[in-house]
């Protein structure tokens, strides 16, 4: 199977895996081509729910348990890195979901 994932920078590349393949094997196959570590990858599959992927399952689920067909296109997020107590806390920390929004708007021309 062959499905369309695309990073917040707007990057859109393309992965193949069996159609077998779990959403740990997508994540290694991600983090291989594009060198990301895949210990902080989170994908959304854009279908009509627009819903996390292995949410329920985890990352041993199948991907077609999880709705993800040939085709596919999905949206790659990144988990932030822990910080430790002794870090600077003064700089704003945003979730995934927020990062995107600031990300777009910052696109669109608007002020953040």
């Amino acid at each position: 199977m062959k499905v369309a994932v695309e990073i917040l920078t707007g990057t859109l590349f393309y992965i193949e895996v069996g159609n077998d393949a779990t959403v740990a094997d997508l994540k290694k196959e991600i983090g291989a081509q594009q060198k990301l570590p895949q210990d902080r990858l989170i994908l959304f599959l854009d279908n009509k729910q627009t819903r996390l992927i292995s949410e329920d399952q985890g990352d041993g689920a199948t991907l077609v348990d999880c709705g993800v067909r040939d085709g596919s296109h999905i949206y790659l997020f990144f988990d932030p890195v822990d910080l430790d107590e002794s870090s600077d806390h003064s700089w704003p920390h945003y979730s995934c979901l927020e990062q995107a929004s600031l990300s777009n708007r910052g696109q669109k021309g608007e002020g953040i």
